[in-house]
């Protein structure tokens, strides 16, 4: 046993090569008239509708610890394997590609049990986010979420629902907690009423401006069964939030869009007058207060624009942030060579909606862009192949059913060996070495697989 110990303090772990999923937010491609990208297959007799296949769905990315690869559609859409000559030859087939077509997550987007949940906020698409809408009015296109749940793996479509808009379904992004089971987002609250106690305090309404009602970004928890959010705090953020993800420690992290007038330097970031990064920020929140933790907000050093992005963690590093987000703020050099606005009706030209992966420090906040993305690619959602989909129980390794496989787990079987206790473990996944018993042999499985990553 003291052998086993001393491996423990010994070891160092080797960098990881990781597979990034994402949900594609946006369709912008150069030959297509405003950005628009799909392609006809051909009528569906059974369904009595167009097949179209579009960028919407799920990608794959290959990170090497240094360079990414070209995301590619995953699961791969094979045209042969259900249409032949304009022919739908596969009914079934078409109708999960055509599906692809309703995968949209502008509002927010995340994985729980191998499930995927995608929120489409109707306002948004019609152009009447603002719009008031009174609890309990009739729903109509223009107050609405589309609301729809997928299998994370195969990309089938489960369910779909019209939820109303005073939901308040519309976030910079939700993310699971590994450590209490839950799942959190930064809902952006509209037109609700605060409750008495905020009312009733005379600190709260300092401001002659405030008003009853409560509007801004807030820590919530959700339901993903009802699709019900709990705030932990008021709207009270007023930050053009575009991210949101929660480490392995269960630590939850934001970034905001940057700011609009710095120009980047010879290295691609942004500084102020007094050399200090400037850039987008990031945020650290407290899960159990819903506060922003005033003395962990860092700028990034790059500029980004207030869309929607993705960002996620991977559980075996909870310093490294890795971040879809766009090239710039939508500034850059005009015709004439002035730092000003870009303009939308040359954005093939000028760059302005060109895209780029980060990854970011969440001890210092800082960022480096490792790469562009060529054609465009914008996430909604971002996460860590087998990571968001694994079910902690009955997985192999995983001893404190955290769902993560590293040094706390060889000690939680350290110390269920020696004591016998099972408080807190699962003897299931102790079962390292898949022979009969746990004992030192399974102390020694684990062990190399935390130095190996395999078994």
């Amino acid at each position: 046993m003291v052998i086993a110990i001393m491996a423990i303090a010994s070891f160092n772990l080797v960098a990881q090569e990781l597979t990034f999923r994402g949900i594609y937010q946006t369709s912008r491609d150069d030959a297509y008239p405003n950005g628009e990208y799909s392609e006809y297959v051909g009528w569906s007799l059974t369904y009595m509708k167009p097949i179209f296949i579009v960028q919407q769905g799920m990608y794959k990315m290959e990170w090497d610890g240094n360079s990414l690869t070209v995301p590619e559609k995953y699961p791969e859409i094979n045209i042969e394997e259900f249409s032949s000559n304009g022919m739908i030859t596969d009914e079934a087939k078409a109708l999960w590609v055509n599906n692809f077509n309703m995968m949209y997550a502008n509002s927010g987007a995340v994985i729980d049990n191998g499930i995927l949940t995608t929120v489409m906020s109707r306002t948004d698409m019609d152009g009447n986010s603002g719009a008031y809408v009174e609890p309990g009015s009739q729903v109509n296109d223009t107050t609405r979420f589309a609301v729809r749940q997928w299998n994370a793996e195969t990309g089938d479509l489960i369910s779909q629902e019209i939820r109303p808009a005073w939901d308040c379904l519309q976030s910079a992004g939700m993310a699971k907690n590994p450590i209490d089971g839950k799942v959190y987002g930064l809902f952006y609250i509209a037109n609700k009423y605060l409750p008495d106690s905020l009312l009733n305090d005379p600190d709260f309404f300092a401001d002659e401006a405030a008003d009853s009602t409560d509007s801004g970004y807030a820590i919530c928890t959700i339901n993903l069964e009802t699709m019900e959010i709990h705030q932990i705090t008021p709207g009270l953020y007023y930050h053009n939030f575009i991210t949101f993800a929660i480490n392995s420690e269960g630590r939850a992290f934001a970034l905001t869009s940057g700011g609009t007038a710095a120009m980047p330097a010879e290295d691609g970031k942004c500084y102020d007058i007094n050399g200090e990064l400037t850039g987008a920020l990031l945020f650290e929140f407290d899960l159990t207060s819903g506060r922003i933790i005033a003395d962990n907000r860092h700028n990034t050093g790059y500029m980004s624009q207030v869309k929607r992005q993705a960002a996620c963690f991977s559980k075996n590093d909870p310093n490294k942030m890795y971040w879809a987000g766009y090239y710039n703020s939508g500034m850059g050099y005009d015709e004439h060579g002035n730092w000003n606005p870009l303009s939308d009706k040359n954005w093939v030209e000028n760059r302005k909606y060109d895209t780029s992966f980060y990854v970011v420090d969440v001890t210092t906040g800082e960022a480096e862009r490792i790469t562009n993305f060529d054609d465009r690619y914008m996430f909604a959602y971002l996460w860590v192949d087998g990571e968001e989909t694994e079910d902690p129980t009955g997985k192999r390794g995983d001893v404190n059913m955290d769902g993560l496989i590293n040094v706390a787990d060889v000690t939680a079987l350290i110390q269920y060996v020696l004591s016998n206790d099972a408080t807190g473990i699962s003897v299931d996944n102790a079962e390292c070495d898949q022979q009969d018993g746990i004992n030192v042999s399974d102390v020694t499985a684990l062990i190399q697989y935390v130095l190996n990553s395999q078994w």
